[in-house]
Order: structure tokens, then C-alpha cells, then sequence
């Protein structure tokens, strides 16, 4: 029997719901519902809170196990992870570019407007205004 089934038959013998069972391991119900459906393995330590919850060795709770699935699922989760990650920093650097360009563009049109009411408030300052 695969770890996820086992893990699914245990908790209904049990009688505990996904919420519960995740309330007890600290975890979302719908973590649980991955490691049911064999989309996701708990790491070491939540194998240990699992055997002691059930009252199992760890042994029992993972015979069986393909360690090769899991392995594999871990790297999945680690791209997803990392893809993620680059791009939430692609967001922000791009955040970033923008917002510096928003104030440059408005420093930009502040030296203008200033310019213009310069001229119209001192119209006759030749070396302000004659270009040769």
C-alpha cells in the first residue's frame, strides 16, 4: 500500500476529518488532501508527528514508500518554488524601474513648468532666455 492511501485509510479508521488531522500536524486541510493524493509528501518532521499521532513507527507509516516518487515530487515542488520566486522578483524589479521612471518623468515636468513661469514672470532676462 502506497503512503497515501495508508495515510487516507488511517485517518478514516480514526475518524478524523482532513481539517482535523491537519489542526493536529499544524498544517492545512488541503496539504493533507495533497498528501492523500499522493500530489506531495510531508517532510521529515510531520512523518514523525504523524507516527506519534497514530501511534505508529515510522517504518510502518512509510513501507512501502516508492522514494523515488518522492524525490521527484520534492524537485517539483522546488521548481514550482523557485519559478515562483524568479517571478516575484521579476515584479518588484520591474515595480521598481517603474516607479523610478514615474519620478524622473515628474521631476522632469516640474523643471519645465518651472522654466515656463520663469520666463513669464522675468520676460526681459536676455541671458536667461537668448541661446547663440
Amino acid at each position: 500500500m502506497k503512503f497515501n492511501e495508508k495515510l487516507l485509510s488511517i485517518r478514516k479508521k480514526q475518524g478524523l476529518s482532513q481539517e482535523e488531522l491537519g489542526m493536529e500536524l499544524e498544517v492545512s486541510r488541503q496539504t493533507i488532501s495533497k498528501w492523500e493524493a499522493g500530489q506531495s509528501y510531508p517532510d521529515f518532521q510531520r512523518l514523525v508527528m504523524l507516527s506519534d499521532y497514530f501511534n505508529m513507527t515510522l517504518d510502518e507509516l512509510v513501507k512501502d514508500v516508492d522514494f523515488q516518487d518522492v524525490r521527484e515530487k520534492n524537485l517539483t515542488d522546488e521548481k514550482v518554488s523557485s519559478i515562483f520566486r524568479d517571478v516575484q522578483y521579476g515584479k518588484e524589479t520591474l515595480s521598481n524601474i517603474w516607479r523610478i521612471a514615474c519620478i524622473f518623468g515628474i521631476i522632469m515636468l516640474l523643471l519645465v513648468c518651472a522654466g515656463f513661469i520663469a520666463h513669464l514672470l522675468f520676460p526681459n532676462i536676455e541671458w536667461l532666455w537668448v541661446t547663440k
